[in-house]
């Protein structure tokens, strides 16, 4: 086992042979959204990121099915043909999988991938002076609870809808080739952004893996620099909280320092628990710019959102 528990990693792997390590990952939710078909791609979507935040390449993956014994079993099937047509986007090959009855619906995937063993990217390893960066704008969760009460715009649910579905391939593809042209200690973590939202992912990055020699860092975010999802600020704004982000506030609200004038609403989305959330990155200043214009051709919502400092009182400092 070369990456298991110890840093919560995003996905564990396995030594097969010189060169060839396995990443294994699963998950699986509610429905989010009101289209079954589009749940299908969102879960897909969310299943395939922890491969990818990892460095390594989906190959196959299994199905996990609840579904109420009453149920339309027309819904289930675009439940399912969504999730294969995520699943074809990332020529990953569905398997098989497994089915049970349940009062709730539930979908998901556990996901079998490849990886080169010397170039894994773990959730730990920044170092000071690093630049930070953001693949994918945040608020998937305030947006989820407006949507639910009501309260949401078709342009809030539409922006999130297509963020929620967007494979982190792409993204991935680009870190690649910052590590072909800048070598493959250009890029120190990578992780992506779920159900701890942006600053309980930044606590694991920040806590790092001292047994195995990481500096001990603290991580600097400007607020004004996060993207976020249309509506997001909004529906913030009018109380729309889930308890996820209640959860992630009570748990890591003691790692972070607020510094200057950051806005409630703001404050609330950072600790916004997200569904199939961007990749978060910290990577050598050298590489950023170019990483940055890579990330943006391939029409991929980068933004460079902070640093990475010496460590110092706060494990976060958000400004």
């Amino acid at each position: 086992m070369l990456v298991g528990f110890s840093t919560n990693d995003d996905a564990g792997v396995y030594l097969v042979a010189e060169g060839l390590a396995l990443v294994q990952t699963v998950d699986f939710f509610t429905p989010i959204v009101d289209d079954p078909f589009t749940f299908g791609q969102v879960a897909a979507a969310n299943s395939l990121s922890d491969v990818y935040a990892m460095g390594g390449r989906p190959l196959s993956s299994l199905s996990l099915v609840g579904f109420p014994e009453q149920g339309d079993p027309a819904i289930l099937e675009q439940i399912i043909r969504g999730g294969l047509e995520k699943m074809a986007e990332a020529q990953c090959t569905v398997i098989g999988g497994h089915s049970i009855r349940n009062d709730d619906i539930q979908f998901g995937y556990a996901v079998t991938g490849t990886v080169n063993p010397h170039q894994i990217w773990r959730n730990v390893g920044a170092q000071p002076d690093d630049v930070l960066l953001l693949t994918k704008a945040i608020g998937t969760g305030v947006i989820s609870t407006a949507l639910k009460k009501e309260r949401a715009t078709k342009d809030s649910v539409d922006a999130a809808i297509a963020s929620m579905s967007q494979l982190n391939r792409v993204a991935a593809d680009a870190l690649h080739e910052i590590e072909n042209h800048f070598g493959a200690h250009a890029i120190h973590a990578v992780t992506d952004v779920t159900g701890f939202g942006l600053l309980g992912h930044a606590r694991e990055m920040a806590l790092g893996n001292p047994g195995a020699g990481t500096p001990r860092v603290s991580l600097e975010i400007d607020h004004r620099t996060v993207p976020l999802l249309p509506g997001a600020l909004d529906a913030a704004r009018a109380g729309m909280i889930p308890g996820g982000l209640k959860n992630n506030r009570d748990f890591i609200g003691d790692c972070v320092e607020f510094t200057g004038d950051v806005p409630e609403e703001h404050r609330a989305i950072l600790f916004d628990p997200q569904t199939s959330g961007g990749l978060f990155i910290a990577l050598a200043p050298q590489a950023a710019e170019s990483a940055l214009d890579r990330l943006r051709a391939r029409n991929v919502q980068a933004a460079r959102i902070g640093r990475v400092l010496e460590k110092k009182g706060a494990l976060l400092s958000v400004k």
